[in-house]
């Protein structure tokens, strides 16, 4: 007997809406080496709009860069997908910049 796999929850690329957005804090060693990059996460969200497992989809380049932006987005509330009226469980991809100023 062949199983099917579970069906994979759909994936927002773009538009992505947040109750209370990823506030990443730059890590205080980075800014004094310098250290600059874009991290993309890919997030699944639950029902509730929170952040169930975060995959590092294309790392920054820096370990530190990489853990503030999981962190950062480990703390953030979704808005939850609806699909006719009620919360689905979603992949969003999230990308996250950390540049000096």
């Amino acid at each position: 007997m062949v199983v099917a796999p579970a069906p994979q929850p759909p994936t927002i690329a773009t538009g992505v809406q947040y109750l209370q957005a990823p506030q990443p804090d730059y890590p205080a060693q980075s800014k004094r080496l310098g250290e600059e990059g874009r991290v993309v996460l890919r997030v699944l969200v639950d029902l509730q709009g929170r952040a169930e497992r975060i995959d590092i989809q294309k790392s920054s380049g820096f370990a530190r860069l990489d853990e503030a932006a999981r962190e950062a987005v480990r703390q953030a509330v979704f808005k939850p997908q609806l699909e006719d009226g009620r919360p689905v469980v979603v992949v969003a991809i999230v990308p996250i910049n950390f540049k000096l100023d």
